[in-house]
């Protein structure tokens, strides 16, 4: 029997120095993708280029997003409710990356997380390793 989908999102692998980029919103515990909810009647790829202009100002092109993998995982905070999470590879944008709106603090990391930062499971246990295992972050 299939999971009912109760949270559907977009997220942006940002790569940088063989690093990628997690966001922490205020007042939550755990770093996520940079991304959000797909809204009614707008495209994976748009509600992720319109999540990355509001959480971190800056500027993507459709066709600079490359599907990386669909994942489900109980939500991070939320573990009652399902989530499907489309993650698209960044492979451009323009402007300077600020957290901005939610987004309280970023974190440039490998596959080497420190202990005492959380990362949401999607990210944790599906696209952490299989950046490392594409040999795009050490």
């Amino acid at each position: 029997m299939e999971k009912k989908i109760d949270i559907h999102k977009a997220g942006g692998v940002l790569l940088k120095n063989r690093r990628f980029l997690i966001t922490r919103a205020k007042s939550k515990d755990f770093f996520v993708a940079p991304g959000g909810k797909v809204k009614s009647g707008e495209s994976v790829q748009a509600a992720l280029k319109r999540e990355l202009k509001e959480e971190l100002g800056i500027e993507v092109d459709v066709g600079d997003l490359e599907k990386f993998g669909t994942f489900y995982a109980p939500a991070a905070e939320d573990e009652d409710k399902y989530l499907q999470m489309d993650v698209f590879l960044v492979n451009k944008w323009s402007g300077k990356i600020i957290p901005t709106g939610e987004v309280e603090e970023i974190l440039w990391v490998n596959s080497s997380l420190t202990p005492n930062t959380k990362v949401g499971s999607i990210f944790n246990h599906d696209v952490l390793p299989k950046l490392k295992e594409e040999n795009l972050i050490d």
